[in-house]
């Protein structure tokens, strides 16, 4: 952006809503920190977002991704923003695939005309990945409701009920979150059948509340519903902020959808300095 410092530059991203900051360290000398996540994150006093993700010069790979929630915990996984930070270095570079590692390990981008796909890994599907505090059936976990557990380098719970909008899910969500069975808390869906292979859900994510999408949690739905037998493996789902088309093939995990980068902004010194 013309004029600008790389001092403390961002950029504003969203897949389907689910929204982040994004800080290129490769661009600027910003060191994040839980409390600068946590100020970043605050919708009313700092910028807000779903996620803020932070890329890092790769050495074996195109680049290191690592994710911060806007409690000021950081994310093992985050679908939507590797999504969307793939496509901002596939236009900056005319790449047409990348490898990018996260905690998740090294995950695979490619462009698909407009939209971009992110091959997510394997779920995990054993309880001590997950993870979960004891071995229990992940298809039928003891909890009321009768979710689904599913790992995607974070956890998640999946609810199939009736109609999701019938959930109360700042209640629901919150409650399922810190459920004892998830010792590092857990992402919360609740879906339902639309037709055959489609799904309608909605996500409160760990750390952050409800978001109107996100890409994790849309893997976790669509492996727990192939795996209850209530779709085949390529899956649609609608989420809050629109739709996401998921593949489980034998490679991993596939998620194809659209990103938008939305404008660059740079911090100003005094916000930095209230920080302490």
């Amino acid at each position: 952006m013309p004029g600008m410092s790389n001092a403390a530059r961002f950029m504003k991203m969203h897949g389907l809503g689910n929204d982040f900051v994004v800080i290129d360290s490769r661009e600027t000398d910003l060191s994040v920190t839980p409390s600068l996540a946590k100020a970043l994150g605050d919708r009313h006093m700092g910028v807000g977002f779903d996620q803020l993700a932070v890329i890092t010069p790769g050495s074996d790979v195109d680049l290191n991704l690592e994710f911060w929630n806007t409690d000021g915990s950081m994310a093992g996984a985050c679908g939507n923003a590797t999504r969307c930070v793939a496509r901002y270095e596939m236009d900056r570079t005319g790449a047409k695939e990348l490898t990018l590692r996260t905690e998740r390990g090294v995950l695979f981008a490619e462009s698909v005309g407009d939209l971009v796909s992110v091959n997510m890994g394997e779920p995990q599907l054993d309880w001590r990945d997950v993870p979960l505090a004891r071995d229990v059936d992940l298809l039928h976990l003891p909890i009321d409701g009768d979710p689904v557990a599913t790992g995607m380098g974070n956890p998640h719970c999946t609810f199939f009920v009736d109609d999701v909008e019938k959930i109360d899910l700042p209640v629901f969500g919150a409650g399922i979150e810190h459920h004892p069975l998830y010792p590092q808390r857990t992402n919360v869906q609740v879906a339902h059948q639309v037709a055959p292979d489609h799904l309608r859900m909605r996500v409160w994510e760990r750390g952050v509340g409800i978001t109107l999408a996100s890409g994790s949690s849309s893997c976790a739905v669509a492996v727990a519903a192939h795996r209850r037998g209530l779709t085949g493996r390529q899956v649609r789902l609608d989420l809050d902020g629109g739709r996401i088309d998921i593949d489980w093939r034998n490679d991993g995990v596939w998620m194809t959808g659209p990103t938008a980068h939305v404008f660059d902004a740079e911090l100003t010194p005094r916000f930095l300095d209230a920080l302490g």
